[in-house]
This record gives C-alpha cells, sequence and structure tokens, in this order.
C-alpha cells in the first residue's frame, strides 16, 4: 500500500494540514476541531497507512538539548573513541548524546534517522554508510542541524569533519619506498567509501610516481562481513609457497590487525621478511605489540570536538564566534616504529 502523508489526508479530506496535525497529536478536542472531522482524520490515516513526518514535528516542539549520533559499529574502537569524545564535548555545553550503530546498512541508518528525530534531537552527527543520499538531503533540505564525521558525500555541500585520508597513506607507501620496498600490497575493504578511496589513491601515487621509478599497484580486497578469514586466505597467496611481497599497508587498524595474526601464523617476520604499515592504530597498542606497528594517527578526539562545535554552531547553541568553515579537512600524524624496519 502506498505511503501517505499529512499533506495527503489534506487534500483528500479537504481540511487543513494544522487541522489534521492537531488530530494526529491528540490536540483535537484542545482545538475545538469538531468530533465527525476527528474520526474522519483518524479513520483514514489508519486505513491508508500514515507515516509521520517525525523532522515536521521535532521541529515544531522545541530544543530537547539531545544530540543524535549514528556510527557504524560502536564496538569498533575507532568509533567508540569518537562517541566517546562526542559524548565529552556535548556535556560541556549541556547537551546529552543519544548512540545508534548503523552496522553499515543503509537501511538501517534510514531508520535510525527517523528514530532521532522522532526522539526530537536537535540536530545529528553521522558517519555515514555513503548509501543514503536521500535522508542525507532529506535533513539538508530541511535545514535541519547536521555534521558528517569520518565519512562524507562529496558530491554534497554538507557540513562535515575527516582527516587528510590521501595524503596519511601517501606519506606511510613512501616512507616504505624510502626503504628499498618495492612489491608493496594495498589490503582494504571492498567497499565505496570515499574515505577508503582517498586512501588507495595516496597509496597508488605513491608507488606509480615514486622519484621517477614508478611501481606496479598491488591490491587486496576483501569481505568485511568476513575478513578475518578473507585476510589470512589472501596474504597467505603472497607468502606460500614462496614469499612474494616487499611490505603490506593496511586501510585500516582492524585489517592491520588481522594482518599482523595472519603473518606470524605464517611464520613470516616482521620486519626481517616483510615490512607493514597501519592507517590508524586504535584496535589494539600497536605500539606495544612486537614488534610496534608504523602507524598513521588520526587525530580522534579532535575529530569528536570539531563536529560537536561546528553542530552546536548549526543550531545556535553557542556562544562562540558562528563558524565560517564547517568542512574540515584534519592533518593526520605518521609514526615510524620497528614493523618497516631500521
Amino acid at each position: 500500500m502506498k505511503k501517505v502523508y499529512l499533506k495527503d489526508i489534506a487534500e483528500q479530506l479537504n481540511v487543513s494540514k494544522t487541522a489534521v496535525s492537531l488530530v494526529l497529536n491528540n490536540k483535537g478536542d484542545e482545538n475545538k476541531i469538531s468530533q465527525e472531522t476527528q474520526k474522519r482524520i483518524i479513520k483514514f490515516a489508519k486505513d491508508h497507512n500514515y507515516v509521520p513526518n517525525h523532522l515536521a514535528r521535532g521541529l515544531s516542539r522545541g530544543k530537547t538539548e539531545t544530540i543524535g549520533l549514528i556510527i557504524p559499529n560502536i564496538s569498533d574502537t575507532f568509533y567508540a573513541k569518537i562517541a566517546g569524545s562526542i559524548e565529552a564535548r556535548a556535556a560541556q555545553e549541556g547537551f546529552t548524546v543519544v548512540f545508534s550503530s548503523s552496522n553499515e546498512s543503509p537501511k538501517k541508518e534510514s531508520s535510525l534517522i527517523g528514530d532521532m528525530l522522532n526522539r526530537q534531537v536537535d540536530g545529528l552527527i553521522v558517519a555515514s554508510t555513503q548509501k543514503n543520499q536521500k535522508d542525507i538531503k532529506m535533513l539538508m533540505k530541511n535545514n535541519f542541524p547536521l555534521v558528517l564525521i569520518d565519512r562524507n558525500y562529496p558530491d554534497l555541500d554538507t557540513n562535515f569533519v575527516v582527516v587528510d585520508n590521501y595524503g596519511g597513506m601517501n606519506k606511510a607507501t613512501k616512507h616504505l619506498l624510502s626503504k628499498g620496498k618495492k612489491r608493496i600490497v594495498f589490503v582494504a575493504i571492498n567497499s565505496d567509501l570515499e574515505a577508503l578511496k582517498q586512501r588507495y589513491l595516496g597509496y597508488r601515487d605513491a608507488v606509480e610516481k615514486f622519484e621517477g621509478n614508478p611501481n606496479e599497484p598491488i591490491e587486496i580486497y576483501v569481505d568485511y562481513n568476513n575478513y578475518e578469514a578473507d585476510v589470512k586466505k589472501k596474504i597467505k597467496e603472497f607468502v606460500e609457497p614462496k614469499l612474494n611481497v616487499d611490505a603490506f599497508v593496511f586501510s585500516t587498524h582492524y585489517l592491520a590487525r588481522e594482518g599482523l595474526r595472519a603473518l606470524k601464523g605464517l611464520n613470516v617476520k616482521v620486519p626481517e621478511e616483510v615490512a607493514m604499515v597501519s592507517f590508524s592504530d586504535l584496535s589494539a597498542a600497536f605500539d606495544l605489540v612486537e614488534p610496534p606497528i608504523t602507524s598513521v594517527l588520526q587525530p580522534v578526539e579532535e575529530m569528536g570536538n570539531m563536529a560537536v562545535d561546528i553542530l552546536l554552531d548549526e543550531m545556535g547553541a553557542t556562544k562562540v564566534k558562528t563558524m565560517n568553515d564547517k568542512k574540515r579537512i584534519l592533518e593526520v600524524e605518521f609514526i615510524v616504529r620497528k614493523s618497516c624496519g631500521s
């Protein structure tokens, strides 16, 4: 059955949208709307699968001093730390944060946005699946306070806080090349996420343009839902029966964790036989494991703080000067450790 909205009911019953809204929000009697009209509206809504416009309802009810946060996975240490910094910064300004995980599902992300609006949050911070452009556009069209974090839609003019994914991976790969590594394998999730695209481009440009002596990009892509087994299987193909790689660059911390585990399981010595680098190192204490892992460090706390500050500015909830730049690309830090060799 086709869904109908408030305006559809108003048009079909030849009544005002205000009258429909009041009745469906149980305010018909106090606004002296006749019982007959109320019954007609309620019956029509039930019979025709009425879907409330949570955004309009939330905007009409004033401030709740809550912020909605939608991230892919709260159990992931990277997003858990982002959530922690967002919660702490919001609390400083008198706001509470409502958390939800999309589990990389566009359908669930869309549902969560509706749930957040129904809770009447004052603004949203979203690490989107990047497959939910419809809802992001809807929020933008209605001028609902929104900041994208870690991930953004390149073709949408949204507020966002991301890191320099290209520059970080480019620098890490050039470091390996400067150490004489030629066959460098890029390991990533099979995904269309813009951040991963930028990391690949940083890697590719480094190997193809290094000091006028181009090398060939080599890529491994694994399934997100089975990445532990997939990483082990595909790394094994470069190791057995004969080691055929100089280094691995892992595009995420959890891939690096599984990569190190796989290499140790295959009795491949890091860095003596093969070097490795991780983009981010939050899934484990990469400075404490053996060997310590060379990593691109993301300013996670700064990301969370900046996202909240931009959102508060959008909501008009801060006393600081209005921000002119609400599209932030933060610098990363490259930390050289033992996994790259001497």
